[in-house]
């Protein structure tokens, strides 16, 4: 039985430049944003601003993690279980569980 970090590493996904450069450019964008978060803390922002910045942040993941999400299932899940793995729609329960933490 694999292990999840080793389901991590092996495993791979060919993504279209169009879908990588997307994914590429929001975390770049939200790159940038820790960045900036950094700063403020550095300069001794106020608290309220940096509590607002990080919360963009969280919700830049989330949309990222959901747009990921929804490719996932519409690729890998679904030709996972046209080829008739098993184990792929337990995974997506698994995954589906940590995000909901």
């Amino acid at each position: 039985m694999t292990t999840e970090k080793e389901n991590c590493c092996v495993r791979h996904k060919k993504r279209s430049p169009d879908k990588y450069k997307d994914m590429i450019n929001r975390l770049s964008r939200i790159e940038g944003q820790v960045r900036g978060i950094k700063r403020m803390v550095e300069n001794d922002a106020y608290c309220p601003d940096i509590l607002i910045q990080s919360a963009a942040v969280t919700a830049a993941m989330k949309s990222f993690n959901k747009v990921l999400l929804e490719d996932h299932i519409r690729t890998c899940v679904v030709e996972d279980i046209q080829d008739g793995k098993e184990g792929t729609v337990e995974e997506l329960v698994r995954v589906i569980s940590k995000l909901m933490k």
